[in-house]
């Protein structure tokens, strides 16, 4: 990561909002004086906040300021969370605040009439900054907003530069986009397994962390997708889909997985087992680097191959704060008061993106000032295809996706096993 280290240096440092605004009288439901509303914040690791102590020190800005609020962390990972939150829900002491993405928060929760709807939040002036492609994808047909976004990220992929020249495989890259062809995709595989690679890529699918990124390599490869336009049915076992998923497994040198999950093969392809990695993204790289500073291979960040070599339609990221309903207004107004101070202020909504290692929602001046690692992974922003995570049953067909891909590496035809899949999810 000889490259990765040097842009490392150039990150901003974190600022901890030490000082904060007072409570003013427009703050609703201020509890009367001398009384403490104790609500609980739930964090899926976004970034930063998946960090103990540097996302309490975010949090314990806003209390010390908020002298009536008391806000406790708890963080839930990609692997177990989903089961902690039900446990919780159906305990009926789900957390007061939640930090993750219209998928969950819309789409799941949301739609089962378990969070508050935050409309009164989007009213504010600065609401109206928020980028519109990412304000669409954070309310329901009906016009309920059920987050507020904090940050975003486009995901992509990465290759190892030093064995892609190595391998006489760098011919297949295009620098200036970060492109390229289908064609040369597979072409590049053959030359690394030839190079000595015994597995150069791997479709994970032990289960659902990270599979933006398998669905994105399936659905570029032939321009395939996932849902149609409106988000009212699944597409998946189109002809395009059926032929990259064919074309996968034939492939001698990438694997399917079912003991893999995307974050397993970010550590893998980090510790240069792996020549690529589809599970990626600037957090990634911030991350990969802090835990492994002595890997001297330059990762080198790129969209997914279509065929063309053009017009690839990259996964977003987006997440932000939902407020479940505990049929409290003191709690509600609580998390409403926190998720203000924290996004809608520009100094701490500067603090928590920074935190995040994502990009902001809204346009934000000098965020990432000389910063390049940002900068080599804004040119993947142009490739932000449609989000369409937010299409009823999202969480079943997470679910079937997954499945389907170990069956597909079991030997399963794939015809056969996209058609299951597309009857299981289209069934409403």
């Amino acid at each position: 990561m000889k490259r990765s280290l040097a842009l490392l240096a150039a990150l901003p440092l974190l600022l901890c909002t030490a000082c904060g605004g007072e409570k003013t009288p427009t703050d609703p439901d201020i509890p009367s004086p001398g009384e403490t509303v104790n609500i609980s914040l739930w964090a899926f690791p976004i970034g930063g906040w998946g960090d103990e102590v540097r996302a309490s020190a975010q949090i314990n800005a806003f209390n010390r300021t908020h002298s009536d609020i008391n806000v406790s962390l708890h963080i839930v990972d990609y692997v177990t969370g989903d089961k902690e939150v039900e446990e919780a829900i159906e305990a009926g002491d789900p957390p007061d605040l939640i930090l993750e993405g219209p998928e969950r928060l819309v789409a799941n929760w949301g739609a089962r009439g378990l969070m508050v709807d935050l409309k009164d939040l989007w009213e504010d002036e600065t609401a109206k900054k928020i980028n519109e492609n990412i304000a669409v994808a954070c309310h329901d047909t009906a016009g309920a907003y059920y987050i507020y976004p904090m940050c975003t990220t486009t995901h992509c992929m990465a290759i190892n530069r030093d064995l892609f020249e190595a391998a006489d495989a760098w011919q297949y890259i295009d620098e200036t986009n970060r492109t390229w062809k289908t064609a040369d995709f597979f072409s590049a595989v053959e030359k690394l397994k030839a190079h000595g690679m015994e597995t150069v890529a791997a479709v994970y699918c032990a289960g659902q962390g990270g599979d933006q990124g398998t669905r994105a390599l399936v659905n570029n490869l032939y321009g395939g997708t996932f849902t149609d336009k409106m988000h009212t049915r699944y597409t998946v076992d189109s002809p395009q889909n059926i032929r990259a998923l064919e074309e996968l497994k034939a492939a001698d040198g990438i694997v399917f997985a079912d003991d893999m999950l995307g974050s397993d093969e970010v550590e893998k392809f980090s510790r240069g087992e792996l020549a690529m990695a589809f599970c990626w993204n600037v957090s990634s790289e911030i991350g990969q680097i802090r835990k492994y500073p002595n890997l001297d291979f330059d990762i080198y960040p790129m969209a997914f191959p279509t065929e063309t070599g053009e017009a690839p339609s990259l996964q977003g990221g987006i997440w932000g704060f939902g407020v479940f309903d505990k049929k409290d207004a003191k709690r509600r107004a609580a998390a409403e008061t926190f998720i203000r101070y924290m996004l809608q202020d520009d100094e701490h909504y500067s603090a928590a993106v920074n935190l995040s290692t994502y990009r902001p929602v809204r346009e934000m001046k000098n965020l990432y000032v000389n910063d390049k690692l940002m900068e080599e992974y804004g040119i993947f922003d142009r490739y932000f295809g449609d989000y369409y995570q937010v299409t009823s049953g999202w969480a079943d067909a997470r679910t079937a996706w997954w499945n389907m891909l170990q069956e597909v590496g079991r030997g399963e035809d794939v015809a056969k096993a996209l058609a299951a899949f597309s009857a299981k999810v289209n069934k409403q």
